[in-house]
């Protein structure tokens, strides 16, 4: 369901976690079937033991402004989340108009050559998911708080920013280790590294590779090293 959290990942800055999830799943049922699903089909999905939860979720969104009341009492997304809904670049991504010279001037060519997609873009989008950052340990990498980072389920090498859990907490931080353990780095100065030894290092789980961030500038892409 990534596309539908892309399309609204700046406006859910004040869902939870919860109503976003519950938010994309009517939405993305709702662009499948062109109808909202019943309380029943919710239910299910997300294995509610009663309609209640059902009822207070849409209720939150409601009061929230991502849904509102239609005159049968029905539900429906404000015109605004429509527009972002049925937006060319969601739906068919990102229309390739034609060719441009990179060396000498040549004759502009149009054409439709397609467009850039998604998986374009990320090519391994299955592995793909976005965590929001709460506070300024990073600010030093252009990551701040209220961004959302985008994290890769891969491989992370020395010295990468990645996203860890560990003791029962998560952290966004340049990743180091060695035969000495491991030593979460911040890029912030006002914050001092984390050190975890060697005999819990097996607590730590490496939850994602940073690979870039979005935020109301658009999204940055994680920085490349060069060798």
């Amino acid at each position: 369901m990534f596309h539908t959290l892309n399309a609204f990942i700046m406006d859910n800055a004040h869902l939870t976690r919860k109503q976003q999830e519950f938010f994309s799943f009517i939405v993305d049922y709702k662009k499948e079937y062109d109808v909202w699903p019943t309380y029943r089909e919710i239910a299910e999905h997300f294995a509610y033991k009663s309609p209640n939860s059902v009822t207070q979720n849409i209720q939150a969104l409601l009061k929230k402004g991502y849904l509102v009341k239609k005159n049968d009492e029905e539900y429906d997304l404000p015109p605004e989340k429509k527009s972002a809904l049925s937006n060319g670049f969601q739906e068919g991504g990102i229309p390739v108009r034609g060719l441009i010279a990179a060396g000498y001037l040549q004759e502009a060519v149009e054409a439709d050559l397609g467009s850039i997609t998604m998986n374009t873009l990320f090519p391994n989008l299955d592995k793909l998911f976005a965590l929001r950052v709460s506070g300024f340990s990073m600010k030093d990498a252009d990551i701040y708080d209220g961004d959302f980072v985008l994290l890769m389920d891969t491989e992370l090498k020395n010295g990468e920013i990645g996203a860890v859990l560990y003791n029962g907490e998560t952290t966004l931080k340049k990743i180091f280790w060695d035969d000495n353990g491991l030593r979460l780095e911040a890029a912030n100065e006002e914050y001092d590294d984390i050190l975890v030894s060697p005999d819990v290092f097996e607590e730590v789980r490496i939850i994602g590779k940073y690979i870039g961030h979005v935020n109301r500038q658009g999204f940055q892409r994680a920085a490349t090293k060069v060798a």
